[in-house]
């Protein structure tokens, strides 16, 4: 006996089984390709990473990164911050500048038009207090984790107390980032593959 020749309630079983099979494989399948496209199409973005205590940069085996982009300051947004609280979030134009390195040329609580030369971040959302006497705007981008390898964390801890560790990152048009590879003394110890 076929699963299609079945009656009651085993038939709409099997059938909600495939349809919720089918589902998590198209939101997987989806979220695999968004990122591997902004990695094909993004543009390209070099960025200096900021000083970490030592003791937080390892958890497991993943990196965490800290960017000089990551606090914005209030001088920089165009239009200023808007005077109601609650949820927001920002757009940060990037441009080359010493060392090849991105450094924020302006940002907005709106969405920026593209210059050439330049790219645009679009920040996480995170809570606005209205304007404060804050000179800095601290800001994630979801590039602040970096997986490794399983067992290669330690000589990259060492790499990165003893060095200069940078990321290149590829941008999308809506503004999201995703890390493209992990450099050490400006040469590459880890890429990010498509898939």
């Amino acid at each position: 006996m076929s699963i299609f020749s079945m009656q009651g309630p085993g038939r709409r079983y099997t059938t909600a089984a495939v349809i919720v099979a089918a589902l998590q494989t198209t939101v997987l399948g989806y979220v695999i390709e968004s990122r591997a496209s902004i990695l094909r199409g993004g543009a390209d973005a070099l960025l200096k990473t900021a000083p970490v205590d030592p003791r937080d940069f390892l958890r497991g085996d993943y990196v965490v990164l800290n960017y000089d982009i990551s606090s914005v300051p209030v001088v920089s947004i165009v239009g200023g911050v808007p005077q109601e609280q609650g949820q927001k979030s920002l757009w940060v134009r990037l441009k080359p500048g010493d060392g090849g390195f991105y450094g924020i040329a302006e940002s907005s609580f709106e969405r920026l038009p593209e210059l050439p030369g330049t790219v645009v971040l679009h920040s996480r959302p995170f809570y606005s207090y209205g304007p404060t006497s804050a000179d800095h705007i601290r800001v994630e981008y979801g590039i602040e984790r970096y997986y490794v390898p399983e067992g290669q964390g330690t000589a990259l801890e060492k790499a990165r107390q003893d060095g200069d560790v940078s990321i290149a990152i590829r941008v999308a048009s809506d503004g999201t980032p995703q890390i493209r590879s992990l450099l050490v003394d400006g040469k590459p110890a880890y890429e990010e593959p498509l898939y």
